[in-house]
């Protein structure tokens, strides 16, 4: 059995005068969510709160044992898990959709989304948009997420012509949040492993910081304490946008054998001490 131990920061940046960013850590849920908004008139930072309040609550209607309906269109090739993650998303862009179209302010608005979930023996990493997800398994670093922007998109059909595209093509993105009636995520489901570490991030950090620096901070500490480092670091180089980073380690659930032992030991020496005091004043 494992425990999650897990932490997550947000932090407007140096250049920003809001923060669009959200983000969940709800360890009840097992379910760990990191959502970068886009918008004007903080219509982004709606967007994103959108996102990660209406998944929480949809999750969490079914770790509650609520009469919900599973989804129509459930992909056989997935777990039960999965699916429920990607109706999930499904539910979330109406949401945001809905109320983008129902008021002038937020009209255009929208969020990416990256979402880690844990299902009984298995881990599901799904996203929209360009916030990563990493795994750090046996000192090697793995982006479990899609990048869903116009240059990432154009690297998997031409990579050569791909170095052609003006930076202002980089976050431009291919999907989102709330910007269509639907949207298509990119889902994977894999083992997890004591001692794996996770980390879902905005873009305000995986521009400044690499994924070889980001797997070397994570393997110094415990998260709460690594996710501001993180934070810190990207601020160091600019802090050019709005950073967010949670931190998530698998580790050893410890038994209550371990916690029996320890109350035995504990009742041993306090008798043994009496029972020498009886002695000696004997």
């Amino acid at each position: 059995m494992f425990f999650i131990e897990s932490a997550g920061v947000t932090d407007i940046g140096r250049k920003r005068k809001g923060n669009e960013d959200s983000l969940l850590v709800a360890d009840d849920l097992g379910l760990y969510v990191v959502a970068d908004g886009m918008g004007g008139h903080r219509a982004g930072e709606v967007a994103s709160r959108l996102v990660v309040e209406s998944i929480r609550d949809y999750i969490k209607q079914f770790k509650e044992g609520k009469d919900v309906d599973e989804p129509a269109d459930a992909d056989s090739s997935l777990s039960r898990g999965a699916n429920r993650v990607l109706a999930g998303i499904q539910l979330s862009n109406r949401v945001v959709h809905e109320i983008a179209n129902s008021k002038k302010d937020y009209q255009g608005m929208g969020s990416t989304v990256s979402i880690l979930f844990f299902n009984e023996q298995t881990l599901i990493a799904a996203n929209v948009g360009d916030s990563p997800i990493y795994l750090v398994h046996r000192n090697k670093i793995e982006l479990l997420s899609v990048p869903h922007t116009v240059v990432a998109e154009h690297v998997a059909i031409d990579p050569e012509g791909a170095d052609q595209l003006g930076n202002e093509f980089r976050h431009m993105l291919t999907r989102a949040m709330g910007t269509e009636e639907t949207v298509k995520a990119n889902i994977c489901e894999i083992p997890y492993f004591m001692d794996d570490t996770l980390v879902i991030s905005s873009d305000g950090l995986s521009d400044l910081v690499t994924p070889e620096e980001i797997m070397e901070i994570v393997s110094r500490d415990r998260p709460e304490i690594t996710c501001q480092s993180l934070v810190d670091l990207a601020n160091e180089r600019g802090g050019l946008d709005n950073t967010t980073v949670i931190v998530l380690k698998v580790n050893k659930a410890r038994s209550n054998n371990g916690k029996i032992k320890s109350l035995i030991t504990r009742v041993t020496e306090a008798f043994s001490r009496m029972t020498s005091k009886q002695k000696s004043e004997e």
